[in-house]
């Protein structure tokens, strides 16, 4: 099981190139808004409920992934409400259940990320969409602790199937085949 942990700022890039690499081998994308979302309709963000089940159900994700041999795609922005050492934890995680997890971290300037932050797109998952506000997070997530590297793209240079294209032959990603989302076979 590989789980590919891609991180960077806001309009890096994360969810295209995941889908783009998703394309290439496989994986399933688990992207950050998909528990966002889920916990958003409940707790407000950054609260101490959010923040624990966020990171719990991210960590299981990971852990009953590897379990299964599953391979997957994360996609992660560090931002302060995040605990310290999540980083190891979801190492451990899916080390420890015999998977393996290859950090890649995303760049983008900031310039770029000021028009990327305002495409119609970003409103997909409800998405920061105002200059504004990224402005005013990009101070204050300034000092979030940043995941490892095994692998730097900046997204200013390259396309998102660019990426997707180092990132495999980089971190010598193999396909998979697609799982359902479903049970294919109907009981009788």
């Amino acid at each position: 099981m590989d789980l590919v942990f891609l991180h960077g700022g806001a309009a890096a890039g994360k969810l295209t190139v995941a889908r783009a690499l998703n394309e290439r081998v496989h994986f399933g994308v688990f992207h950050n808004h998909l528990i966002v979302d889920a916990l958003t309709a409940v707790f407000t963000f950054g609260t101490p409920s959010f923040v624990k089940l966020r990171e719990e159900f991210w960590l299981a994700t990971f852990r009953e992934a590897a379990i299964a041999d599953t391979s997957l795609i994360f996609t992660f922005a560090p931002e302060a409400s995040v605990k310290p050492g999540f980083a190891a934890r979801a190492r451990a995680a899916v080390e420890d259940a015999g998977g393996r997890i290859r950090f890649v971290r995303l760049e983008v300037s900031g310039e770029e990320q000021e028009r990327r932050i305002q495409l119609a797109s970003r409103r997909e998952f409800g998405k920061l969409a105002d200059v504004e506000t990224l402005r005013r997070l990009r101070a204050e997530d300034a000092h979030a602790e940043q995941p490892p590297s095994d692998l730097i793209i900046d997204t200013d240079e390259v396309s998102a199937e660019q990426a997707a294209d180092l990132i495999v032959r980089a971190l010598e990603l193999q396909p998979v085949q697609e799982h359902p989302r479903y049970p294919t076979d109907q009981p009788s």
